[in-house]
């Protein structure tokens, strides 16, 4: 029997969804941590395992940030099969969020303290662009990515050529964040004014020099 959930039963999912993003792991796709098919064991030095964790930190605050974007547009989309695609693409960037969170343990760190931030903010963004259209929405997203992308490539030219685990993570989540921006794309994704990403620029980059430390 299909239920049918009532504003109080959504609410309490999209709590309960929160809550795993930010302080548990959250259920992902199923995928195998493409750190795992890396045959040799990584050696660093503490100046380049600092720098890993670092770096991995701040993907981890952009995958929650992320979470938040997706969870807050498929809760106000109009179009059912965008919302779908909005919750698919949670699900496969919840696998993003528990490599990141594994591979942080591995160096010995942590994740963002400020989570509840990011989520909250992002969430807030997300539900806002999802109630001025689903066009603007998936413009959101399409620009998200791209803008991610760009911080993986920074990232893989930063991290440590002998951090061989933390790379074949930051390669997959490239491969993936593309794909989500060409699924936007198709899907009819507005190109948002200037002055809007430029925001979206700026709020990155408060996002990732914080994550970096805290």
């Amino acid at each position: 029997m299909l239920r049918h959930y009532n504003l109080l039963d959504r609410l309490l999912v999209e709590t309960d969804k929160a809550l795993r993003t930010i302080y548990a792991r959250p259920m992902g796709s199923g995928r195998k941590n493409p750190a795992d098919a890396v045959t040799e064991f990584s050696e660093l030095s503490d100046s380049e395992r600092k720098q890993s964790a670092r770096l991995m930190r701040i993907n981890h605050a952009g995958e929650v940030s992320a979470q938040g974007l997706y969870q807050g547009q498929s809760l106000t989309a109009r179009d059912p099969t965008i919302a779908k695609q909005m919750k698919q693409s949670a699900v496969e960037e919840n696998d993003h969020l528990v490599w990141c969170d594994q591979r942080l343990e591995e160096l010995g760190s942590h994740k963002s303290m400020l989570g509840p931030v990011w989520y909250l903010g992002s969430f807030t963004i997300g539900a806002f662009a999802g109630l001025i259209g689903d066009r603007w929405s998936l413009g959101f997203v399409k620009e998200t990515e791209h803008k991610v992308v760009n911080h993986l490539d920074d990232h893989l030219q930063r991290i440590s050529d002998s951090d061989l685990e933390s790379r074949a993570i930051l390669e997959q989540m490239k491969t993936d964040e593309l794909h989500h921006a060409h699924v936007a794309s198709s899907a009819g994704a507005a190109n948002l004014p200037g002055p809007v990403r430029g925001l979206m620029t700026l709020a990155s980059k408060v996002m990732t020099k914080t994550a970096y430390w805290v």
